[in-house]
């Protein structure tokens, strides 16, 4: 029989060797951390994810509120709430409510100093399996920021300043002049806050009429010392003989001359139109005087002259009788004033000899004069050099129109090539005369009369000088937009030109204006503003001289193009010329429509029209967002 003890030790040891049971009990065990584990990086993919999206939204968003800023700046309360709006609706299109179950969704959006756009985003992120652990969620916060970055950049504004500047456009508070002052202000604000430390940014000016004023930038040896003006030169005099009268010997004999009295009064009228003329609108009594001569003698004698003849004295006896009548202003009355004669009788000798008149005479022709001292004497507007009458603007021929090469830097003693000095006071509208009538002939005329020197009418103003390219601050711009004035007439070639001139890389200015390295270009921009159409008058002196006078371009008598016609085509000649120099040309329109040759000018998406301060601030803010690259900083 067996032991019943042995058996039972027999199994309690297979059981305490027996190891299999130990795995549930070891599974059970790790069970807790590997869930852990998983849910951890779960979670934390899961927020990666959310943050990853969080910092897209912040990036759009701030984008969208730089882009919307442009450059209106100082942006008003008005601006900065459009920027606001466009910036969150893009981060909420980006990263709408509830995106991974994410809630307390936050962006706020700041404007920096420098004018950039800084960005701060968050969100919180519930947990899925971190909870079991304790971790219910997940934080998740990001930030952004956004500026207009600059590369090297030359800009070179062409700003018309003719006489229509002065007015001011239907709802707007600032004349058109002050308008574009106040806007170009805002726009290099904008340009050098967001330039690179290590960045050139330039800015150069031709305020432009039917003149530009660029002679103080160009050197001695690139203007003519000698040239040819529509003047005059003395003529021999004429000299002509006629009778003149004087009265000798007055003698008082009987009767009675009051003075001048006031017999009533009445206030001036306004002129019609004005709020400052006056007139007197009542006109004097009729007179009651009458004059009675009576020759009591009469005698001739010999006169020495010069010139030599005879003289004749004659005595008489005078008697007046009755009133006059006058109406004279004194401030704003009218008087009605009265003089009064009662049989008031004088004697006097009338006395009649031969008397000479010199007048002098001048021949009004082209002249060549010595204009070596135009620094010191004139104004520093310029005539053009040498060209010709275009007919075919697809041929132009730059071996002729020197006029129109822009890169063309002038042979000194080479007056074909070279600039010339307006010479206002030297030039006549020959057969025009100053009280406006006559009519313009290029014939040689010799007359007493004085022609009108039309060089110094309104149309024909010299504007400020021009402004070479030059790194500005703000005071600088300032100072220099404040020496513009609104006068003459428009004439968009000439502007286009000269602004072309100064800023082409090729040119009179290559040196100054080529890129700083190979690795550092220059981007070029040509802004072009103005607020009319081509407005050419024949009588101006412009660039080309009096145009049916010299008869550089255009000829009255046999050009089939008009003279408005040959102005646009040579702008748009020479603002294809500066395109060919990889620039880009920005055309506005302000207060006027653009017509095609100023689209052909500045091509598609390159031309605004504005008709008021803020139209004129978004075509700028346009402009300054083309020309600069948009992005993200941090």
């Amino acid at each position: 029989m067996s032991n019943p003890n042995h058996h039972a030790s027999t199994f309690l040891s297979r059981l305490l060797q027996d190891r299999s049971g130990n795995t549930l009990a070891l599974v059970a065990a790790a069970t807790a951390p590997l869930v852990a584990v998983v849910g951890s990086a779960v979670d934390i993919g899961r927020g990666y994810v959310t943050e990853s999206r969080l910092q897209q939204a912040c990036d759009a968003g701030v984008l969208g509120a730089r882009k919307k800023l442009g450059s209106d700046l100082p942006p008003s309360g008005a601006v900065l709430g459009q920027v606001k709006n466009v910036g969150n609706e893009l981060f909420d299109l980006n990263f709408p409510e509830g995106r991974y179950d994410s809630k307390d969704r936050s962006f706020v959006m700041t404007l920096e100093e420098d004018f950039a756009i800084s960005g701060q985003a968050s969100a919180t992120l519930p947990t899925t399996i971190m909870g079991i652990f304790g971790k219910q969620e997940i934080p998740v916060a990001v930030t952004c920021q956004s500026r207009m970055n600059f590369t090297n950049l030359d800009i070179m504004m062409v700003l018309d300043v003719t006489g229509s500047m002065r007015h001011t456009n239907a709802g707007d508070s600032a004349s058109r002049i002050d308008t574009m002052r106040s806007v170009i202000k805002g726009f290099h604000s904008n340009v050098e806050a967001s330039k690179a430390p290590d960045t050139r940014v330039r800015y150069g000016f031709v305020p432009y009429a039917t003149n530009v004023n660029v002679g103080g930038l160009l050197q001695n040896n690139w203007v003519a010392q000698q040239w040819t003006y529509q003047s005059r030169e003395s003529a021999p005099d004429v000299v002509t003989v006629s009778n003149g009268a004087s009265i000798l010997n007055k003698t008082e004999v009987s009767g009675t001359d009051s003075d001048w009295y006031e017999t009533s009064n009445y206030p001036a009228t306004p002129v019609p139109g004005t709020t400052d003329e006056l007139y007197c609108a009542t006109e004097a009594p009729e007179d009651t005087y009458t004059k009675t001569v009576t020759v009591t003698g009469t005698r001739s004698e010999p006169f020495a002259g010069p010139p030599a003849g005879t003289q004749t004295f004659d005595d008489r006896t005078i008697v007046e009788e009755g009133s006059k009548f006058r109406v004279s202003m004194s401030g704003t009355t009218c008087r009605i004033e009265q003089r009064d004669y009662s049989a008031y009788t004088y004697t006097d000798t009338y006395w009649v000899r031969p008397y000479e008149f010199t007048t002098a005479q001048w021949t009004y022709k082209p002249l060549s004069l010595d204009v070596s001292d135009w620094r010191a004497t004139m104004d520093t507007c310029i005539e053009e050099r040498d060209t010709y009458e275009i007919t075919d603007y697809d041929n132009v021929d730059l071996t002729r129109a020197l006029d129109l090469d822009i890169d063309l830097v002038p042979t000194p003693g080479n007056t074909a090539t070279q600039w010339r000095p307006q010479n206002r006071d030297a030039t006549y509208s020959r057969r025009f005369y100053e009280h406006g009538t006559g009519e313009l002939n290029p014939e040689e005329f010799t007359t007493a009369h004085t022609f009108a020197r039309t060089g110094n009418w309104w149309m024909s103003d010299c504007p400020a000088p021009a402004q070479q390219l030059a790194e500005m601050d703000a005071s600088a711009v300032d100072s220099y937009l404040a020496t513009l004035a609104p006068e003459g007439a428009t004439y968009h070639d000439i502007g286009m030109i000269w602004g072309a001139r100064l800023l082409s890389p090729d040119g009179l200015f290559a040196t100054e204006n080529a890129d700083e390295s190979a690795n550092k270009p220059t981007t070029r921009h040509l802004i072009f503003l103005t607020d009319g159409q081509t407005e050419a008058y024949d009588l101006a002196y412009g660039a080309y001289g009096v145009e049916p006078l010299d008869r550089r371009r255009w000829d009255p008598a046999t050009s089939t193009l008009t003279l408005q016609e040959t102005v646009e085509e040579r702008f748009k000649f020479a603002c294809d010329e500066i395109k060919k120099k990889n620039t880009t040309v920005w055309v506005i329109a302000f207060a006027t429509a653009v017509n095609s040759a100023m689209t052909e000018c500045a091509g598609e998406g390159h031309y605004f029209e504005a008709n008021s301060a803020s139209q004129l601030t978004d075509a700028f803010s346009s402009i300054a967002r083309s020309m600069g690259d948009l992005r993200v900083s941090k």
